[in-house]
């Protein structure tokens, strides 16, 4: 696992870190995880992925699995928040996508932001929802403006 540098950054941030890098370590099954905000940009990852140039030339965009991950969370999210409108089914807990080859987990985090895993097809579910469970309730109350906003430009430094 790769993971930006925690150097420079705040007590909370670097909790934030470890939590994520405890979840990955210590969970059986799980590829990767990341946090995504309201907005759906990547706050924290396992993998950061990487800056990888389209062909032809120009700037590329971050790849690799959290990346991804990122990306797949934010649809997901909003997929569901907007049939939970729909449906008059309030607000969204958290969403499973069981597939032949893996599952992906989404959590909702108390600031709006989301938890996404990805792991493996014969994971514990409720094991990785119990360990999705303890970071949402350890993160959710430490995601201020002021520190979404110093995880955003870490990420970006990292890519």
């Amino acid at each position: 696992m790769t993971a930006p540098s925690t150097f420079g950054l705040s007590t909370e941030a670097r909790n934030l870190h470890w939590l994520l890098s405890n979840l990955v370590e210590e969970v059986p099954g799980v590829h990767s995880v990341t946090v995504v905000s309201s907005d759906g940009l990547m706050l924290l990852s396992s993998d950061p992925g990487h800056l990888v140039a389209p062909a032809g030339g120009g700037q590329g965009g971050p790849r690799g699995s959290s990346a991804d991950l990122a990306t797949i969370v934010s649809g997901i999210g909003s997929l569901t928040i907007g049939a939970a409108k729909l449906m008059d089914g309030g607000g969204v807990k958290q969403t499973m996508v069981a597939m032949d080859e893996g599952s992906v987990f989404v959590m909702s985090i108390s600031d709006g932001s989301l938890l996404g895993v990805h792991a493996t097809p014969d994971c514990d579910m409720s094991v990785i929802a119990y360990h999705m469970a303890l970071f949402v309730g350890r993160a959710g109350h430490v995601l201020t403006p002021e520190l979404r906003s110093e995880l955003r430009k870490s990420m970006e430094s990292t890519q």
